[in-house]
């Protein structure tokens, strides 16, 4: 039974965990609420910022590991950094110097603040409280470059696939990408990934993966869906995601609280729809 084999609940937030409201449901939340209670040890992954993340994720109204910026970060129940990984800034600038098109938003993550070659309303709508605010820069005024994470946001899938591509060409021990949707394009150094992080935190707390069950939907959720030991993909996910995980389980979509009534219905839990 699933309830005596799963001991760690992991969940990507961006059409997972948030609706498309890009907010947690009283519902969802109250499940969350009763696993904290089970005793289930609770982590999100997810690639937003951590100050983002973390303004987010105190609407569950207790402390949770959190994983943000695909890997680079992570932090402890008590907000405590436990890991920090930034892209270096010659690898940085070597790729903005490409011919990027200028209809393409760039973002360098950075600690404190992101900065961006121009407002892009799409993006900032992905933040209901700007507690992690959006500088415009002109990129060639720049001395540092390091960042937690390089940034790209297009309505025009392809134009990221051709520009994913160009990096690559050169960059590919450097780097590690993914599209946590079809618009937006990231790159984080090689060494990062969700699951890299979560393995961290595994071994801290000393579970194994296949204790855990995760709940994703982007391809930077890819390698995390396939190490746990139950995968579940998003029924709102990209079909070419489904199709490439063709042995993992799709669920109900994130507006319909697909998580939570998953996590409810299998763990036997009290907060029933």
């Amino acid at each position: 039974m699933l309830k005596q084999k799963i001991k760690v609940v992991i969940s990507d937030l961006d059409g997972t965990l948030l609706n498309s409201d890009h907010s947690i449901s009283d519902y969802t939340k109250s499940v969350f609420q009763e696993l904290h209670h089970q005793k289930y040890l609770i982590i999100v992954a997810t690639g937003r910022h951590h100050i983002d993340a973390m303004s987010i994720v105190e609407n569950l109204g207790f402390p949770i590991y959190l994983v943000t910026s695909n890997g680079a970060r992570i932090h402890s129940p008590k907000k405590e950094l436990l890991y920090s990984f930034n892209i270096k800034s010659e690898a940085i600038k070597s790729v903005l110097s490409l011919d990027i098109d200028p209809e393409i938003t760039t973002v360098l993550f950075k600690e404190e603040v992101w900065q961006t070659s121009k407002i892009n309303k799409k993006i900032n709508s992905f933040q209901k409280d700007l507690k992690y605010p959006p500088v415009v820069v002109d990129f060639n005024d720049l001395e540092d470059f390091s960042a937690i994470k390089l940034f790209f946001t297009h309505d025009n899938h392809e134009k990221l696939v051709e520009l994913k591509n160009k990096i690559l060409e050169d960059h590919s021990e450097e780097f590690s990408h993914a599209f946590s949707l079809p618009i937006c394009l990231e790159f984080m150094d090689k060494s990062v990934d969700k699951s890299v992080a979560i393995a961290k935190i595994l071994e801290i707390e000393g579970y194994s993966f296949q204790e855990t069950v995760f709940f994703g939907d982007g391809f930077n959720d890819e390698r995390m869906l396939d190490a746990a030991g139950i995968g579940l993909i998003m029924g709102n996910a990209p079909e070419n995601l489904k199709c490439k995980l063709p042995h993992l389980n799709i669920i109900s979509t994130n507006n319909e609280d697909g998580v939570a009534k998953y996590l409810s219905r299998k763990l036997e839990l009290t907060s029933k729809v």
